[in-house]
């Protein structure tokens, strides 16, 4: 499950820059403020929620490996796995916290709509 829940913070994570992009082009094309999407804050929501689940589900890992077979968590390899896949979550969670603040800032700024007569 960590290799899976880092993919998808990242995902999503991604997928709140594509919503706030498209709300921007879509206000511009036609010319009016449009409302601010919801998806945004439950994309930026569940990016943040996704890389901390996953850090959360490899110390899990870690103590039930110790706890069972009495060896550190690397000697087995779902846990060296989990360990793997959760390292990048170190840079992860701190993107995925800059798009959740992202996207509540954008959400009381509007978008210059440009030349619209």
């Amino acid at each position: 499950m960590v290799p899976v829940m880092t993919v998808a913070g990242v995902v999503s994570c991604l997928k709140v820059q594509d919503i706030q992009n498209d709300w921007s082009w879509q206000q511009q094309r036609s010319c009016r403020h449009t409302p601010f999407p919801v998806a945004e804050y439950v994309a930026a929501w569940l990016g943040v929620a996704l890389g901390v689940a996953a850090v959360v589900v490899c110390v899990l890992v870690a103590r039930r490996i110790h706890r069972r077979d009495d060896v550190p968590f690397w000697r087995r390899w779902h846990g060296l796995l989990a360990f793997v896949c959760a390292c990048p979550n170190l840079v992860a969670i701190p993107m995925e916290l800059i798009m959740l603040y992202e996207a509540y800032t954008t959400a009381g700024s509007g978008v210059f709509l440009g030349d619209c007569g």
